[in-house]
């Protein structure tokens, strides 16, 4: 069973049990200042287990793509990767620990097949300061399972990593006991850190055992569930919240008990195949295996240079393949580094060619059965890559040569600024590379780097003044002129240059309006002047500008109203529509529904935009002026930037 079909299966399974499968969030986190991107499962549904009620129900599952980055410099062994697809089940004040921990041991014992032999588990010990006892009901229910299965499972106390590397396992047992570093879960860490009223509790994790000879007990000590080593893997984590941190600091169980399951679909195709190598399942093998041959080199011999371009560029393919480019600012850097390292690994293996071609269509193929609302531009994916990898390479041509010219005199921070500021090359790969190659690096290079960027951060602070974050600068008349102008702009280069087009950023002053977009071309003289004479006909039609709060969904799903951060979108926001006046008067909108089926988008009778927007815009386009393109460039990779001013 490959990883697509334990995906498929799992989804059936629950959907089975009463789940509502649910549509996993964006990969891509937008507007979002506590993190770049979805990172676990559970992230998009804690709301819900907060308290907030689902529209969907009280059982809900499916299957969430993540992305840490802050696991990169671990990938290489094993089992790390920066993405992971985390397959998901929730009880909002259902069923609690008996149905999870039953429903979890049969899905893997009988619908994928594992060997319960093979798996251990482990449970809180409680803390007596705070008066949590042991989960003693979650041990017995694997004591039941384990025993149904023919495993007489016995119980061990290890209380902590280290204590389990010590003492090790005995024969017969399967269930472990340890202490909030490893089996509490809260939104703070340790039971100390709990947030005051949130609700927290007791996880239970479930591991699969590789063999003993897994176990290098000189590096790692005696082989538990929570130890490090290739011996054991976790594949599947229980949340069961059943307290609420109270205001004295003290613990209440709560009336209404949720479960937050994670499994990774990685480890648990990795357990289904008996390998602890996760690179060996279907959604990296075959990357493994093109690799060898663009190589001519074996993957024993070159495991984590094939093992890193592997992760990297099923990373990069999932971002770009949501609407991404790479660029030097948040998520649009973190996809260029993954494509960047992918590419330097690559070249250390002797592959000097361009070669994302030969591989992103494997990782394509491999994720063809994930939604089209995950997955919105596929098919742009191979340009956005392949033109990020040919300009890196020209860089790196660059950068190699002035490293290799600066090295034989020994290098500083000052080198490695200049590389990066001058030559494109960045500093993590400039490290990397002084690694490498063993080149002399001043100690304090860190400092002297800082100290480098630092001044050239002074020196431009003329330069950018001025200049603010982005958006709207002020609510000046002028700037809410160009304000609503944005929207028109978007509406025409949908409707005259490519349907998909979204917006990426925009920056409006008094003076002038910058609007970002993505598409993979630059506008010919054709497009360019038909959008630009189809923004100037929609103002001197004198369109109508009205808003109206809606409920997210009916916004989102019904008007189709166009967004760019519906993950992040209150529950009720506010939707501008352009459109003839004629229109709002046959289309009233009365406890936020619009009283008539919207006509489609290509009929004169239609609105021109709706646009979820919290404003301000003019009350018609007629006050506008002349709309006038000053200048259409490349923002980014896949992105492009129309300048333009209203006469």
């Amino acid at each position: 069973m490959n990883a697509n079909q334990i995906r498929q299966k799992y989804l059936e399974f629950m959907k089975q049990k009463g789940h509502a499968h649910i549509q996993p969030a964006p990969l891509v986190l937008e507007n979002d200042p506590t993190t770049l991107f979805t990172g676990s499962g559970m992230q998009p549904l804690l709301p819900y287990l907060l308290g907030k009620q689902h529209e969907e129900g009280r059982r809900l599952t499916d299957s969430q793509p993540c992305l840490r980055l802050q696991d990169i410099d671990d990938v290489g062994d094993p089992r790390h990767t920066t993405v992971f697809e985390m397959l998901g089940n929730w009880s909002l004040g259902d069923y609690f620990k008996e149905e999870q921990i039953r429903n979890f041991f049969t899905f893997l014992t009988q619908e994928i097949g594992l060997d319960p032999h093979k798996l251990y588990v482990t449970c809180f010990i409680g803390n007596e300061k705070y008066g949590i006892p042991r989960d003693d009901e979650a041990a017995q229910i694997w004591q039941k399972v384990f025993k149904e299965a023919g495993i007489d499972a016995k119980i061990a106390e290890i209380d902590t990593a280290e204590n389990g590397a010590k003492r090790g396992i005995k024969p017969g047992e399967h269930i472990f006991f340890y202490n909030d570093k490893e089996n509490w879960w809260s939104r703070g860490g340790a039971i100390e850190e709990t947030p005051i009223g949130d609700p927290c509790g007791p996880d239970s994790e479930v591991f699969y055992d590789f063999g003993a000879d897994r176990q290098d007990e000189k590096i790692y000590g005696k082989a538990h569930p929570a130890s490090d080593g290739a011996r054991f893997m976790e594949i599947g984590n229980q949340v069961f919240m059943q307290y609420r941190r109270k205001e004295d600091g003290t613990f209440e169980e709560l009336e209404n008990k949720n479960v937050d399951f994670g499994g990774g679909l990685e480890r648990i195709a990795a357990a289904s195949i008996d390998s602890y190598d996760v690179f060996e399942i279907s959604l990296l093998k075959p990357i493994i295996n093109r690799l060898v041959k663009l190589s001519d080199k074996s993957y024993a011999s070159h495991t984590a240079e094939m093992r890193i371009i592997a992760d990297h560029l099923r990373g990069a393919y999932l971002l770009a393949a949501q609407g991404l480019a790479p660029s030097n600012k948040q998520q649009g850097y973190a996809l260029r580094r993954l494509i960047r390292r992918a590419v330097l690994k690559a070249l250390n293996l002797g592959i000097e060619d361009n070669f994302l071609a030969e591989i992103v269509p494997i990782i394509a193929e491999n994720y063809n059965d994930l939604p089209d609302s995950i997955l919105t531009t596929r098919d742009r994916v191979l340009h956005v890559l392949g033109n990020e990898e040919q300009a890196f390479r020209k860089t790196l041509r660059r950068g190699m040569k002035e490293l290799a010219k600066m090295a034989q005199q020994g290098l500083t921070g000052r080198e490695l600024f200049m590389l990066q500021d001058t030559y494109g090359f960045p500093l993590e790969i400039s490290v990397e590379e002084v690694k490498r190659q063993n080149i002399s690096l001043s100690a304090s290079w860190q400092e002297e780097f800082d100290t480098a960027l630092s001044e050239q951060r002074e020196r431009s602070k003329t330069a950018s003044k001025g200049m603010f974050k982005g958006g709207l600068e002020d609510h000046g008349e002028q700037a809410t002129k160009y304000h609503t102008a944005t929207h028109l702009l978007l509406a025409a280069l949908q409707q005259h240059v490519d349907s998909n087009i979204g917006q990426q950023g925009s920056n409006i002053t008094a003076e002038r309006m910058r609007f970002d977009f993505n598409l993979d071309h630059k506008l010919t003289p054709e497009e360019r002047q038909a959008v630009e004479d189809q923004v100037n006909a929609w103002i001197k039609d004198d369109y109508t500008v009205q808003y109206h709060e809606f409920d997210k969904n009916y916004a989102k799903t019904t008007l189709k109203a166009e967004g760019q951060f519906w993950d992040k979108y209150p529950a009720k926001l506010r939707v501008y529509t352009i459109a003839p006046k004629a229109y709002f008067d046959s289309h009233p909108v009365q406890d936020k529904v619009v009283q008539k089926p919207l006509a489609p988008r290509s009929s004169h009778s239609a609105p021109i935009s709706v646009e979820v927007c919290g404003g301000p815009h003019v009350e018609h386009t007629g006050v506008l002026g002349h709309f006038k393109i000053k200048k259409e460039e490349a923002s980014s990779a896949g992105v492009r930037r129309i300048k333009a001013i209203l006469e």
